[in-house]
């Protein structure tokens, strides 16, 4: 068994394998092939790496742990026979449950649809998956993240997770929804599980799960890291120390004569590799990770000191899952493969299903519903509309109508890609695409868009998103009673200066939603397109 071999291997290395920059375009798209990768075919030992074909992060002649070059591009799980179960593992969703972005599909990673993709690929291949999450599936609080909380367990569910954590997010929202989520359908048991946090009592949710796959008892236990108990604890969520927790559980997984023993921590990589020395029974950990971890999983397990484990991240945002393979192999009983969820993987009918029902019920709830009231912007003024701008700024408001921002509102309601699904009713889509949000806190402002037909001047991300709302300086223009001096300090008010303008441009145009931005001279080649002086 995959257990005896383990106990009877010392002195183990890490056999790694390195991506090179890959052609675009390369790898099937539409049947269950997995796309390609780098790969070497140096060293062996208990654990394996595969690589991945994100080669966007490595530059040219990268070299192994063992100093040689870049291996030439192979497949993904290269050499790999058929393994007795293969763990599928993820982690820190963060609430994105599709790509979110400027940048195209084709140039974005992550999302349900793909994830549940690569899973059917592995099925189609005859192998046995476990799913496993580290936890995190939204990002905030309020009704938007609870349906987007139920939409994901369904997901999940779908895609055949057997063991998931509630991450420190996740517990941040209402306890009824919480328990609406956890509490197993007929016939089923809940995927979710904790070794120190609960939802309004013990008995609730398991401490570990046993699962058996594939003639195999992998048990599974979770922890949420100690930095977070301020942010989960509370009277309908109880929390206790997570090594506390594990100190309870170990017994249980012991005598269940598991053949693999996995530790889910939602916890960053420091507390995880902590608890797993604490803990050297555990085989594999899994770490979520915290803000400071970096955001993507590395490309290869690590290996932790004083013990055996297969240590490995989740990364951020669901942009990668883990495949870990286990063998009847004593030399290499545990294999390793990081996938980037890229455009290689097509997407699923079922989740993309899913994502439209979750904003239709966006649409049905409305904003009101969502708990969002607009508010009073800092300055005080209101916003009046692009439109209203292009009566005294005709050539900048001419250069502004043939950007991307000015038909941003439409992307929304009439989208290129995943044509099917519009999302002009989801806050976190609209506070970039319309004029008079907050882009990063998705709330309106008062006088804001709030509605496609009754904001017709409020659509596309408009002038007054960067220079601020004008209705004191469209008033002071447009009146007689204003004095000299207050028209000059309206006016320069209003303005962006280019020394600020990226700054302002950050606020939308983030790492993810346009990694583009972030190259060397990005924001002076993108700036050249939207540039635009003042008055004519």
């Amino acid at each position: 068994m995959i257990r005896r071999s383990m106990r009877n291997t010392t002195g183990f290395v890490i056999a790694v394998m390195v991506v090179t920059a890959l052609s675009a375009g390369c790898g099937d798209r539409s049947g269950s092939e997995i796309p390609t990768v780098a790969a070497s075919d140096e060293g062996s030992g208990i654990l394996a790496y595969a690589g991945d074909p994100d080669d966007s992060k490595l530059p040219e002649g990268l070299a192994t742990e063992s100093g040689s070059a870049a291996p030439p591009a192979k497949k993904l799980f290269d050499g790999w026979s058929t393994p007795r179960v293969v763990l599928l593992v993820t982690g820190q969703q963060h609430g994105y449950i599709e790509p979110c972005g400027c940048t195209q599909l084709a140039n974005q990673k992550g999302g349900l649809a793909r994830r549940h993709t690569l899973a059917r690929q592995l099925a189609e291949r005859g192998w046995s998956i476990v799913g496993l999450d580290a936890g995190n599936q939204v990002r905030r609080f309020g009704r938007q993240a609870e349906i987007k909380f139920h939409m994901t367990v369904d997901g999940l569910k779908t895609i055949g997770y057997q063991a998931i954590v509630l991450g420190a997010d996740d517990l941040r929202l209402s306890v009824d929804e919480l328990v609406a989520g956890i509490v197993p359908t007929a016939g089923q048991s809940t995927p979710f599980l904790c070794a120190n946090a609960a939802v309004l009592d013990w008995t609730l949710m398991p401490d570990h799960k046993v699962i058996e796959q594939a003639g195999m008892r992998i048990g599974v236990t979770a922890i949420v890291g100690a930095q977070w108990r301020e942010d989960v604890a509370r009277d309908d969520v109880p929390f206790k120390d997570p090594a506390e927790g594990l100190r309870a559980v170990m017994p249980k997984l012991q005598a269940a004569d598991c053949d693999l023993l996995v530790l889910l921590a939602h916890a960053s990589v420091a507390e995880s590799k902590k608890l797993a020395r604490e803990f050297p029974q555990f085989d594999v950990v899994v770490a979520a990770g915290a803000p400071g971890d970096g955001t993507d999983p590395l490309y290869q397990p690590e290996v932790i000191e004083g013990t055996k484990a297969m240590f490995v991240q989740s990364g951020f945002k669901g942009m990668f899952a883990g495949v870990i393979g286990v063998f009847d192999d004593e030399e290499t009983p545990l294999r390793y493969q990081r996938v980037p969820l890229d455009a290689r993987f097509e997407d699923s009918p079922e989740m993309l299903k899913l994502l439209k029902s979750y904003q239709n019920q966006l649409e049905t709830v409305g904003l009101s519903g969502l708990g969002l009231r607009p508010v009073s912007h800092i300055t005080g003024n209101e916003f009046r509309g692009s439109a209203k701008c292009g009566e005294c700024h005709t050539k900048a408001f001419a250069i502004w109508e043939n950007t991307p921002h000015a038909n941003a509102t439409d992307s929304l309601v009439n989208p290129v890609e995943r044509a099917e699904i519009q999302r002009h009713f989801d806050p976190e889509c609209i506070s970039c695409h319309v004029t008079g949000w907050n882009p990063q806190r998705f709330f309106p402002y008062t006088s804001g868009y709030l509605d496609l037909t009754k904001s017709v001047t409020m659509h596309g991300n408009g002038c007054e998103n960067c220079h601020g709302p004008g209705s004191a300086h469209v008033d002071a223009e447009e009146g007689s009673t204003a004095d000299e001096s207050t028209l000059k300090m309206l006016r320069k008010s209003m303005r962006l200066p280019y020394a600020a303008a990226e700054r302002k441009c950050v606020e939308c145009h983030d790492l993810d939603n346009s990694p583009d931005f972030y190259k060397d001279g990005a924001f002076e080649r993108y700036w050249a397109d939207v540039e635009h002086k003042g008055l004519d």
